[in-house]
């Protein structure tokens, strides 16, 4: 087994783009001897140079001794050829996202390295398995998915083939950390942990898109100001460019055979046929001037009617008090009979459910119904009308619940809101992974937290939500929609009902 921590640790890289040369930086800096190579006559010379540009750097603004960088720039070496790196105790190879490229350049290194030697590879998409069958020792080959920036992004994925020794995944594991990154440990599925976590994200809200219920900008606005996301998935979509997320959703759809949980939706495809990129090309969901967002202009109406007095269903009693004691806050005169008065607005506050639903459910006049989603109401206030709400009516409840500074906006008739809806597919694709084994809870968590900077990981947020609610959430879903995109986890079913935490692992 190779001992992580010893000071002569020598590790090869192959491929010096911009993520070798950030493995090849945290490498050096970590204490270990780097050896560079590149396919590309000068490449590995120049990637050198750039880390010891990274390096001085780092000294002149004191993030980093003048001595340290100076010692770690002279532990970069140019390797020619790859029969340099003979003497190394783990290459990593960063080249091009192709199985055929890994396979041979894993097949070359064989010829040369020493058979305890690990290989190491940086795919984001391809199976760690695949690559490894190719080899004469396919034991000692695993993967090391590292995410860019890669100083600045701390995470590691330490992945385990089928065949891959123990001893290999725990070296990875310990030099990851002494490179000073987060190990997580992943079993060769498609996506690993952060890239097939990510679905549940862009893809409902992609949906809610697609069925009309709200616009781009309203959906990242509610998703950033109730659910505390650092960037709306749209924003997001924006950022990382079409012609990026787009291939990655398709992939992970079709190696898992077209599991409904991951279904991607045509809109992506048409935006990238049109060249709607995102800020690279100037227009994505968004138009950007100088590289400066804007914002569309908002719906709603320059000014309201006083909203009627407020009936609010008791159907939800774990919200009602509180959506009252909001009421009394922001003025409003509350209607407090058993059945609503007929000038009153009816407002209902379900979950999985929709307006029109909830509406007949309790006998209801349509038209002066309204649901409020009941979370995080002191964040953001959402409201849902049905195909028949008064549209006066509805501008004066969304006046009313802004009077006091936070946002409301009012959507159109959707089971589950925009919050509720997005969030129970984020934990449930979590749950699922817990149950498929892809990682143990606490490292999905860990993933998803530093990988794609939600404020929880996803089973953290089923539990901070409740995991009964999640499950009503997606119940509700499913009987609407009838489709197996939304059947609850397992994972998820079981801890509801024993009242537990979603973290709670299987017994031995």
């Amino acid at each position: 087994m190779l001992d992580a921590t010893r000071p002569d640790l020598n590790l090869g890289v192959v491929g010096t783009g911009l993520m070798g040369r950030g493995i090849a930086q945290i490498a050096v800096q970590g204490g270990a001897t780097v050896v560079l190579n590149d396919s590309r006559p000068g490449a590995a010379a120049e990637a050198r140079d750039a880390i010891a540009r990274t390096l001085a750097t780092l000294a002149a603004k004191g993030k980093l001794g003048t001595a340290e960088a100076e010692a770690a720039s002279a532990r970069l070496v140019v390797a020619d050829d790859l029969a340099q790196l003979a003497g190394c105790h783990i290459v990593v190879e960063a080249i091009v996202e192709k199985l055929d490229a890994k396979r041979e350049l894993f097949r070359q290194l064989e010829h040369i390295v020493a058979d305890d030697c690990i290989l190491a590879t940086n795919t984001s998409s391809l199976s760690v398995t695949a690559i490894a069958a190719g080899c004469r020792v396919p034991e000692r080959v695993a993967g090391f998915h590292f995410f860019s920036p890669v100083p600045l992004m701390k995470l590691v994925e330490v992945i385990d083939g089928i065949v891959t020794a123990p001893w290999v995944g725990e070296a990875l594991t310990a030099i990851a950390k002494r490179m000073g990154h987060t190990p997580v440990r992943a079993s060769d599925t498609p996506g690993f942990i952060v890239n097939h976590a990510g679905r549940g994200y862009g893809t409902e809200a992609l949906r809610i898109l697609g069925e009309g219920i709200a616009g781009f900008a309203d959906i990242d606005r509610i998703l950033r100001a109730a659910a505390g996301f650092r960037m709306g998935p749209f924003e997001l979509f924006d950022l990382t460019g079409l012609d990026v997320s787009q291939p990655v959703m398709e992939s992970i759809y079709e190696q898992y055979y077209q599991e409904p949980r991951y279904r991607p939706s045509p809109l992506i495809r048409q935006r990238l046929a049109a060249g709607l990129l995102g800020r690279k090309t100037q227009r994505g969901f968004y138009q950007y001037v100088d590289g400066a967002q804007q914002q569309p202009a908002p719906q709603h109406a320059a000014s309201a009617a006083p909203c009627p007095p407020v009936w609010v269903s008791r159907r939800n009693l774990a919200a009602h008090g509180e959506v009252v004691a909001l009421l009394e806050k922001l003025g409003a005169s509350i209607d407090r009979c058993e059945t609503p008065t007929a000038a009153s607005l009816c407002l209902v506050m379900p979950l999985g459910a929709d307006c029109t639903s909830s509406a007949l459910a309790e006998q209801l006049d349509p038209a002066r119904t309204l649901a409020l989603d009941p979370l995080f109401i002191d964040r953001q206030r959402t409201l849902m009308r049905n195909p028949l709400t008064s549209p006066a009516l509805a501008e004066s409840a969304r006046a009313l619940f802004a009077g006091d500074g936070v946002p409301a906006t009012l959507i159109d008739d959707s089971p589950g809101f925009v919050v509720q809806r997005v969030l129970a597919m984020i934990v449930n694709i979590g749950c699922d992974m817990a149950q498929q084994r892809i990682a143990t809870p606490e490292d999905i968590d860990r993933a998803v937290k530093l990988g794609l900077g939600y404020p929880y990981g996803p089973l953290s947020f089923g539990d901070q939500l409740g995991t009964a609610k999640v499950l009503s959430i997606l119940e509700g879903l499913s009987d609407f929609y009838r489709d197996p995109r939304y059947r609850p986890s397992p994972w998820l079913i079981r801890r509801a009902r024993l009242g537990v935490s979603l973290l709670t692992p299987e017994r031995a």
